[in-house]
Order: structure tokens, then sequence, then C-alpha cells
């Protein structure tokens, strides 16, 4: 008489045990954290617009993502562009601190990853002239290397020089001279001409072209991979 053997199930038959709910939830968080950092590190990464300078074209408020990717492969300014730049020094007032230590230490971390905007200390302006250019600014028109620059641009009621006459500068190399879409209101280059770079941001402040405002929704606008 014969005895039927059951047979194990084989490694493949067999069903994987799940892990539990509190060992999987770590797991997913650091792999969330991995991307969000590698999102801000090599593509894009989000700031928000505090201030009025760059009327109509970004909003006070306003949340855009500049394209990192591009500076990675080669990119460099070109007037025209708006960009985020970091604070190249004496541009902003110093912050006020806010909060306290858990939030100051929260946020912080948050923004590191790419999950919050950064701090106070960047700015955001349009890219007016590059390196080894001639810029100027007479009555109400605005020139590069001698020609006229149309500016549709501007916010309502401004001129190109809004007031501040001029030039002409040249821009030292691996610079760039920027200015705010709000003439009136931006306290760009124009108003650094006295300082170590004459009024110009060094190219290596720049985080990257601005490509689009995406948040809030009906702000929507796409500038392009480049931001032009």
């Amino acid at each position: 008489m014969s005895v039927a053997v059951a047979e194990e199930p084989s490694q493949e038959q067999r069903p994987r045990r799940r892990r539990p709910w509190y060992v999987e939830l770590p797991v997913m968080i650091a792999i969330g954290l991995v991307v969000a950092v590698l999102i801000k590190t090599c593509l894009f990464q989000m700031f928000s617009i505090p201030s009025g300078s760059m009327e109509n074209t970004l909003q006070v408020g306003d949340r855009v993502a500049v394209n990192k990717f591009a500076t990675l492969t080669g990119w460099t300014p070109e007037p025209g562009e708006p960009v985020v730049f970091k604070d190249p020094g004496g541009w902003l007032p110093p912050a006020p601190d806010s909060g306290n230590v858990l939030t100051r230490a929260v946020h912080s971390g948050l923004s590191t990853v790419g999950l919050l905007p950064p701090g106070d200390d960047y700015l955001v302006k349009r890219v007016i002239a590059t390196g080894g250019q001639t810029v100027a600014c007479q009555g109400s028109t605005l020139t590069v290397d001698g020609r006229a620059v149309a500016e549709p641009y501007l916010h309502p009621g401004d001129d190109s020089c809004a007031g501040i006459d001029f030039g002409p500068v040249t821009v030292p190399a691996d610079h760039v001279w920027v200015e705010g879409d709000h003439r009136s209101d931006s306290a760009d280059s124009r108003y650094h001409r006295d300082g170590p770079d004459g009024g110009a941001v060094p190219v290596s402040d720049l985080v990257g072209p601005t490509t689009a405002v995406v948040w809030p929704l009906n702000h929507f606008t796409w500038f392009g991979w480049s931001g032009r």
C-alpha cells in the first residue's frame, strides 16, 4: 500500500510574507526623501516669490520651479531669461528670526530635501546683459551694446529706466546684469553699482533659469526649459 506524500511548495509558490507596516513605513519615507533630494539636486527646485519686483510676470506668493538640470548640461544665462540667484551680498536686509528653534529646524530640514522653498536669501530677476556686454539706460531707453532693447514684459506704467539713468556699464566676465520687470519697484543691479562687481551678479551665484510658475494653478505659466 502506497502512501501519498504531499509535496512541499517550491520557493516560487510560497506566499511572500508581508513586512509589518512599522517596517515598511520608514523604508517608504526614506525612499521618498532620497527621490526628493535627487529631484531638487538634479532636476527642479521650488522657490517662493516674496516681493512685487517681477510683477506682472511673477506675483507675490507664486511658487516657481527652477530648472537645475539645465545648469548640469551646459546652460549659460542669456539676456531675457528670468533667473533665481543667491544674494551676492548686501542685496537683501537681514531676515528677522521667526518661529522657535524647532520650527526653524523643521523648515531647514524640509527645504534641504526640497519639500519647502529655501530661506529668504534668494532673489529672482531678469537677465539684461551678460559678461562682456555693455548696458546703459537713458531717459526711457535701455540699450545693450548700443542697441535698444524691447521690453514687453515691463510692469504697466513703467519704462525701462524708471527714473534711473546709468551707464554705459561693461558687465564683468562670468557675471550677469539683472533687473526686475517692475522696474520702479526693484532694487536690482542698478542699485548696487557701487558694489564689488559694479552691480553685476556672479554666474556662480545663479541657481538656474525659472522654468514655470507652478502654484497657484490659476497663475500657471510655462517659460520654457531654459526660461525663455
